[in-house]
């Protein structure tokens, strides 16, 4: 995707109505920014005769700024999108039936494993084991990755697949998982970058104009050789793990450097690990998950202090923002303390779980809460049972929100869906499939919302902004009065430095 190499005029476009109806507008656009705004029909006189403009009637579609994904794992993303999905498994047994019935339709090709995605085990009544596994896929490997992606269940032929070889159970959590997850997404390059532009054209179509990746690869090369294909049709962040660190620091990268010559790929932020999932019962947490004893009854702690700040030191000596995964409360209150004797800049990832405290901390240091609403719509029931008496204060939006944090809504897709309406929704109604909403007490205005998602812009159009637009069929503020929900809005363009990612008008 490129910029237009004319001015574009968005004529009779009608800004978000935050205080009451503005009125519709005309919108030029030009080198990729806001260049003039005025009341409709106003601009078209103001251009010089002759010159060239794509001249766009939007018939008072509502303008607004784009949409950001905070945190993805566009890689990861892709590749789920085409695997099985056992997401709706409720038990273990439940799952292996959807495994059987892939296997009958849609065996994997010989020499590859059948992968699936988004299992939640914490509250099946059964134990999922590779004997379950095996018995129903045999020789054929099989591999089915948690929804939260710090588990995986693996036949004895997926175990083999992965390099594990033996082991006891066939599920692998935390560090048994996480060093050979990648192994699952192993594909040619040019596969998944083909798979990864689909993904991120489909994103264009629900508004999308930028995404923050933490995929855990050399993100710096993988979009440099993506880009050298094809603009991508959203603006990418690209953050970096610990692994590839030394070639960011060697090239003296900072926060916001261009990694393309169209800038549309820039450097994202430095990510750790602190701690585990809900779903796994391996965040962190102050309180021990019910039933647990010994080492890990509290959870796992991935990156202690004296790992965690000499890190948050070393990158932030060097320009670079952080995105530190934190979920559980003393994990997060870990992760704050680091922030506070490194002074590093950015996001706690997730924030699940929060003390009172805590959450005044994160505005006292100035940290973004990088959140992921949907999360809460996925985790309620097993927050209900391994958080007892303590989900008052999990998923704490309007918390943070009143104590002046500045919020980010993602997705970590593919833990959720890469898009930002179904956040936004699970942000402001706290309820999905008809069911009554959780701790509403914790939700946020749709505008707070709405405000979390466009990275930083105005809601309002402002000349000088950046011309990245999502065009919407329906004012959202309208379509939650008419239908109770923003989920599935109907975006009808998206413009990204001007250029239109995607056109349906």
């Amino acid at each position: 995707m490129a910029a237009s190499p004319v001015p574009v005029l968005l004529a009779r476009a009608r800004p978000l109505d935050t205080t009451g109806d503005p009125g519709l507008v005309d919108v030029l656009l030009r080198e990729g920014r806001v260049a003039a705004i005025g009341p409709a029909g106003s601009l078209d006189a103001s251009l010089s005769s002759g010159t060239r403009v794509e001249r766009v009637d939007l018939d008072g579609r509502t303008l607004m700024p784009g949409l950001w994904d905070a945190h993805t794992h566009l890689t990861q993303w892709a590749l789920a999108r085409d695997r099985l999905d056992v997401s709706a498994a409720t038990s273990a047994a439940h799952a292996v039936r959807l495994v059987v019935e892939r296997l009958a339709d849609r065996p994997p090709r010989p020499g590859t494993a059948l992968v699936g995605y988004g299992f939640r085990d914490g509250l099946w009544p059964d134990v999922p084991t590779a004997a379950l596994l095996d018995a129903a896929a045999g020789a054929t490997p099989v591999v089915l990755v948690s929804g939260d992606l710090h588990c995986g269940w693996l036949s004895t032929a997926g175990l083999a697949y992965l390099g594990v070889g033996e082991h006891p159970t066939g599920v692998l959590r935390e560090d048994e998982w996480l060093p050979v997850m990648g192994e699952v997404d192993r594909v040619p390059d040019e596969v998944a970058d083909a798979l990864v532009a689909e993904a991120v054209k489909d994103a264009a179509t629900l508004g999308v104009v930028g995404v923050v990746d933490l995929e855990i690869a050399d993100n710096v090369d993988v979009w440099r050789r993506r880009a050298a294909t094809a603009a991508p049709a959203a603006r990418i962040r690209a953050g970096v793990w610990e692994a590839h660190l030394d070639r960011v620091l060697r090239e003296g990268l900072v926060a916001g450097d261009p990694l393309t010559p169209d800038g549309l790929v820039t450097q994202g932020p430095f990510k750790v690990i602190t701690d585990g999932s809900l779903n796994t019962r391996t965040a962190f947490c102050h309180d021990p998950y019910p039933g647990a004893s010994g080492s890990q009854a509290h959870g796992i702690l991935a990156a202690p202090p004296e790992r965690l700040v000499p890190l948050l030191e070393q990158v932030t000596r060097h320009g670079l923002r952080v995105a530190v995964h934190a979920i559980g409360d003393a994990a997060n209150t870990l992760a704050l303390d680091a922030f506070a004797a490194t002074g590093a800049r950015g996001a706690i990832e997730h924030a699940q779980l929060l003390t009172p405290a805590d959450v005044l901390r994160f505005a006292e240091l100035d940290i973004v809460a990088s959140v992921q609403p949907e999360h809460a719509m996925d985790d309620r029931d097993v927050a209900d049972r391994h958080w007892a008496g303590r989900t008052g204060r999990a998923f704490p939006f309007a918390a943070l929100h009143r104590a002046g944090v500045r919020l980010a809504l993602g997705s970590d897709a593919p833990v959720a869906p890469l898009d930002p309406w179904t956040a936004i929704d699970a942000a402001v109604v706290r309820a999905r499939d008809a069911r009554e909403p959780w701790h509403p007490e914790q939700s946020i205005d749709l505008d707070v919302a709405l405000a979390a998602s466009v990275d930083e812009q105005a809601l309002g159009l402002a000349v000088g902004a950046p011309a990245d637009l999502a065009v919407l069929d329906e004012d959202p503020h309208a379509r939650l009065l008419r239908a109770g929900h923003v989920r599935g809005l109907p975006v009808a363009g998206t413009l990204v430095a001007g250029g239109w990612a995607h056109r349906d008008l």
